[in-house]
């Protein structure tokens, strides 16, 4: 793996970029120059013709848990409005291809709205996820109250945001959190499976299906209903609906090229 200042490491596999958070003596806490490594390697993915999908990982033991305090223990308050870091966030939620997040151990804080900033999220058994940052005086700041709110029910988020209490992986699953739970040994693999499994779908279509879900947290039902048909009819201009259709009819894999 190629590294942006060894916090985070890249590489590509076939049509798929590989994002690595890299700070295994830290648990991955996310600090301002592991957020920046972040941001600059999925938007690179995101720009890059050759790439279809991203993975975003940690490591067996966490995925990320959460922000570094030792950065902004002694922080004022318009110190952290200058600092502005949660601008970072906006550009990863503004990230066109799919992002499956991996995650094994502790997601925990920033590291929990970090994967839920992805679209897919395949979970070791072991995982945890939470938002203990009440428990240090604070509360979640990049998206904790609203994103979790809006994934698992006003009741589970109040839960996890007043009490910091963790969720296991099972229990993230059945919320609505997490996508699928495999084993331990197998997370990795079937996160990569399933990135490779999107690699093979229209890039356009997968763009278009990503953006329309994500509009139903923004708009009425009414707006994203119509906001859908536009993206639907717009896709009827692309070389990957005609071979798409044309391989159903024909009985054979369609080859999609992303035109």
């Amino acid at each position: 793996m190629r590294g942006m200042a060894n916090e985070v490491l890249t590489e590509t596999r076939a049509q798929v970029g590989i994002v690595r958070i890299n700070r295994p003596d830290k648990l991955n806490a996310l600090n301002l120059a592991t957020m920046d490594g972040l941001v600059a390697a999925l938007t690179g993915f995101d720009r890059d013709p050759e790439v279809r999908c991203m993975l975003l990982t940690g490591s067996e033991r966490a995925f990320a848990a959460g922000a570094d305090i030792g950065e902004m223990s002694d922080a004022s308050m318009v110190e952290m409005i200058r600092r502005d870091q949660f601008s970072k966030w906006e550009r990863i939620r503004r990230v066109k291809k799919p992002i499956v997040a991996a995650v094994s151990g502790y997601a925990l804080g920033g590291g929990c709205e970090l994967v839920m900033h992805c679209d897919i999220v395949v979970a070791a058994e072991s995982a945890r996820f939470g938002q203990p940052e009440i428990n240090i005086g604070v509360m979640p700041g990049a998206g904790g109250t609203q994103r979790t709110t809006r994934s698992i029910g006003k009741a589970r988020a109040m839960d996890m945001v007043l009490t910091g209490r963790m969720l296991a992986a099972t229990e993230a699953c059945q919320a609505g959190l997490v996508s699928r739970v495999v084993p331990d040994e197998h997370y990795l693999d079937e996160a990569l499976r399933v990135c490779h499994e999107l690699a093979d779908k229209s890039p356009l279509a997968l763009q278009h299906a990503k953006e329309a879900v994500l509009k139903a947290f923004d708009t009425t039902l009414s707006e994203g209903l119509e906001y859908e048909r536009k993206l639907f009819y717009m896709l009827f201009a692309t070389q990957d609906q005609r071979e798409g259709m044309a391989a159903f009819l024909e009985k054979r894999q369609p080859v999609f090229t992303g035109k």
